[in-house]
């Protein structure tokens, strides 16, 4: 089934002015705490933070190829159904070397169930599957045909949220100690994620060059015939 197409709302008339590559960012499913105010605001939800209100991939198809620098979405990709399709999107709009910044519940998230928008499991591997990784020791499928992203580094963020502020200290703790190296995050998700359980994960990629458009613009190479000897 589609997505039903639903009214975009752009307050201040953003999408008919990206015209200069690498000038603007966003910031998916902001709603009402947006954490970068010089991103652009997009939530399905009208709030006061939000600068375009509508379909995440309506909006996106309003933007032309290689227009923005980075994209920031902190928990809103559990909520999307098509996280294949939007990575894809955001490789098209971002500039090469465009920065995308990833915050979503780990699965190991006791809360994360409780949600019932919720719609995806996420843990250290997840993103690798659409990027080029070479952090980690497990090594993934691809299911895209070109991958336009590299890994740059993947944190596990252990909190409690309110009124549990005092497991927090306790949690930091666990924090620093698994984020130490890639072995210790590997070691922390095999063994002890349902005993400790970890609150999110932050995913940090690059936007790579298309390879496979690279035209060679050097001169033909003259070809070299051996000398007689004299």
């Amino acid at each position: 089934m589609g997505r039903n197409k639903m009214e975009i709302k752009d307050k201040n008339n953003i999408l008919k002015n990206i015209n200069t590559p690498g000038k603007i960012s966003l910031e998916l499913g902001c709603g009402n705490r947006k954490r970068h105010e010089d991103a652009v605001g997009i939530d399905i939800l009208e709030y006061e933070n939000v600068d375009i209100q509508g379909d995440v991939f309506e909006i996106l198809k309003k933007i032309p190829d290689n227009r923005i620098f980075a994209v920031y979405s902190y928990h809103f990709f559990e909520h999307i159904n098509d996280v294949s399709g939007l990575v894809q999107e955001l490789a098209r709009i971002l500039v090469d070397g465009g920065l995308f910044l990833v915050v979503v519940p780990h699965f190991s998230n006791p809360y994360f169930y409780s949600d019932y928008t919720h719609l995806n499991h996420f843990g250290l591997y997840s993103f690798s599957y659409f990027s080029q990784d070479d952090i980690f020791s497990r090594i993934v499928p691809h299911y895209q045909k070109t991958i336009r992203f590299k890994l740059q580094n993947v944190d596990l963020i252990f909190k409690s949220p309110k009124p549990f502020y005092f497991r927090w200290g306790f949690k930091k703790i666990f924090q620093l100690f698994f984020n130490i190296n890639t072995y210790l995050k590997e070691l922390y998700e095999e063994f002890f994620c349902y005993l400790i359980p970890c609150y999110e994960i932050k995913y940090i990629m690059k936007k790579i060059p298309d390879k496979s458009k690279k035209i060679c613009s050097c001169s033909p190479r003259k070809k070299k015939y051996p000398q007689s000897p004299v």
